[in-house]
């Protein structure tokens, strides 16, 4: 299946998207889509619903971040070879963990806002894997168990304030919708292989990023499970897994966003992304 969350900001409801691309309205069936309700039993409900039964979402409707109030917004930096290759840096010998603060999340299509005092504001696609249930010192071949789906999320980076201001990286990561996040929560079961799965993105029409999940250093299944030892993960929590080759710092010369600039992201099976930047 696939999730959304529509409607203003603060304001969105729960949505499902039926196969005919019509948005079924859910807020008869569950309040949101957020750590509460993202669960198996959940999508088991939704998915014995008649989808023709439910009323159509009328209208051009925004689409809203895919998960409401995540508890937590984890990122896996230099995760993928290729990326890593094309910063200077080294494949890392174990996961890089860092966090992007949640007040960064937005909608797949809102607006991005470049932050004061930025130069190199930057783009990344990323796989996002949305938890579905309590993760707690859990098995690698268990791992999978605790996925509810997967999503688009564009990691965008102030890299200046992440690598030239000191401490850690969070402070590059987290300015206002830094975050986009969906447009849908794809449940695990249309996903058959997380680690097969082309992805892209433009600026300006302009193709920077053309790769796929193969080349991550640090799979998904692993990733739960390592993640899993240092902290309990929990329903609703993103897990973002890192970026291919392509993102502005890695170009020669080196290309950032300004004001204007025009992204178009997206992931095979999961959607895509459309932001417009404006400066803070």
């Amino acid at each position: 299946m696939k999730l959304l969350r529509y409607g203003p900001v603060g304001s969105e409801k729960p949505g499902l998207l039926d196969a005919s691309g019509t948005i079924r309205d859910l807020s008869g069936v569950i309040a949101d889509l957020d750590p509460s309700t993202i669960s198996q039993e959940t999508f088991d409900k939704i998915a014995a619903l008649d989808a023709a039964s439910l009323p159509e979402v009328s209208g051009d409707v925004r689409i809203g971040a895919c998960v409401g109030r995540p508890g937590k917004f984890i990122c896996i930096g230099l995760n993928y070879s290729d990326h890593a290759a094309e910063t200077g840096m080294q494949v890392p010998p174990e996961p890089v963990i860092f966090f992007k603060a949640t007040s960064a999340v937005c909608g797949p299509n809102d607006t991005v806002e470049i932050p004061r005092g930025s130069e190199k504001s930057d783009w990344e696609v990323e796989l996002g894997v949305i938890i579905g249930k309590e993760a707690k010192y859990v098995d690698e071949a268990n791992a999978m168990d605790h996925v509810a789906g997967y999503c688009v999320v564009n990691d965008l980076s102030e890299r200046a304030f992440q690598i030239e201001r000191s401490g850690q990286w969070v402070k590059g990561k987290s300015a206002d919708t830094f975050g986009p996040v969906g447009p849908y929560l794809v449940t695990r079961d249309e996903v058959k292989d997380p680690q097969n799965l082309p992805m892209w993105l433009t600026v300006n029409g302009h193709k920077y990023q053309d790769g796929s999940t193969q080349t991550m250093v640090y799979g998904v299944q692993f990733l739960i499970h390592y993640l899993s030892q240092f902290m309990s993960l929990q329903p609703g929590d993103i897990i973002s897994t890192g970026t291919p080759p392509g993102v502005g710092m890695g170009q020669n010369p080196q290309v950032f966003l300004k004001a204007g600039d025009v992204m178009e992201l997206g992931i095979e099976g999961l959607g895509s992304q459309k932001q417009t930047t404006v400066q803070a």
